[in-house]
């Protein structure tokens, strides 16, 4: 059995990875971290022995990538919010934060929707690397041909580019990063209610598809709690910054449960 195997074994679920074991208590923080375009749940699999000394750390692993590479990607944020959201049902009633970096954050946005409406807020919503959701350029990147589109991963530095250069490689994840991609461009914001849910949003001081004021309009979406906290780096600023993010991270865990004790306690 490989270390995939074992990970969906842990938790039951083909949209669900639990790399390591996490705080044993029944009531343990949940931290689900939800992957980039192209992105899948290896990625984050670094982070996750640090973080698991403070919460049951869950990583999405979306269709359409390594064990799940025969399934069709789903296309549009709505389909990968909602796979998410049936997933984690058998979590419901335990203190959730969600943390998704770039087209993970437009996911861990709507995922945060639904989860207020199906009246199970979670405790904090962590962005990174991704403009507020009210922000929508025009772009067609999906639509563009092979070659295009792993340039445009090649220029995110988020993917070695010795891998990039394999052609078995590049054959293999260019379904599931056309169909990320598509998901990310076709995306508009529905209006609707501002969250409840307090927001921590992250990014690289040198994204060039990210800047400060981007970044900050997600205020403009919730009524909860909000910070912002910049990082040396690109849009794959985390890959530099591993230790730096594992400590913000941590960070939230703690400011969000205790804002969510003392909100109780009043």
């Amino acid at each position: 059995m490989n270390g995939l195997d074992r990970a969906t074994r842990a938790t039951g679920s083909l949209w669900l990875r639990r790399f390591d074991a996490g705080p044993p208590a029944p009531d343990a923080p949940v931290l689900l971290m939800l992957p980039h375009a192209g992105g899948s749940a290896a990625y984050y699999r670094p982070f996750s022995p640090a973080l698991s000394a403070h919460a049951e750390v869950l990583i999405a692993q979306y269709p359409g990538r390594q064990e799940r590479i025969e399934e069709p990607v789903p296309g549009s944020i709505g389909a990968l919010a909602d796979g998410v959201e049936e997933a984690l049902r058998p979590w419901r009633g335990r203190p959730l934060t969600v943390f998704g970096h770039s087209m993970g954050a437009l996911v861990g946005y709507e995922l945060t929707r639904r989860l207020e409406r199906a009246g199970a807020p979670p405790l904090g919503l962590v962005l990174s690397g991704r403009r507020s959701a009210l922000l929508q350029l025009e772009e067609d990147v999906h639509l563009r041909g092979d070659d295009a589109l792993i340039a445009t991963l090649t220029a995110l530095a988020g993917t070695d580019a010795r891998l990039l250069a394999d052609p078995a490689f590049r054959e293999m994840i260019l379904p599931a990063l056309r169909g990320d991609y598509k998901a990310v461009e076709t995306y508009r914001h529905q209006p609707g209610p501002p969250l409840r849910t307090p927001v921590s949003v992250l990014t690289g001081e040198s994204d060039p598809r990210v800047g400060v004021p981007e970044a900050m309009a997600w205020r403009e979406l919730t009524e909860g709690a909000f910070t912002f906290r910049s990082f040396p780096g690109g849009h794959f600023y985390l890959n530099e910054q591993r230790e730096a993010v594992t400590r913000a991270v941590i960070e939230d865990l703690a400011a969000f449960t205790a804002a969510a004790r003392a909100g109780s306690a009043g």
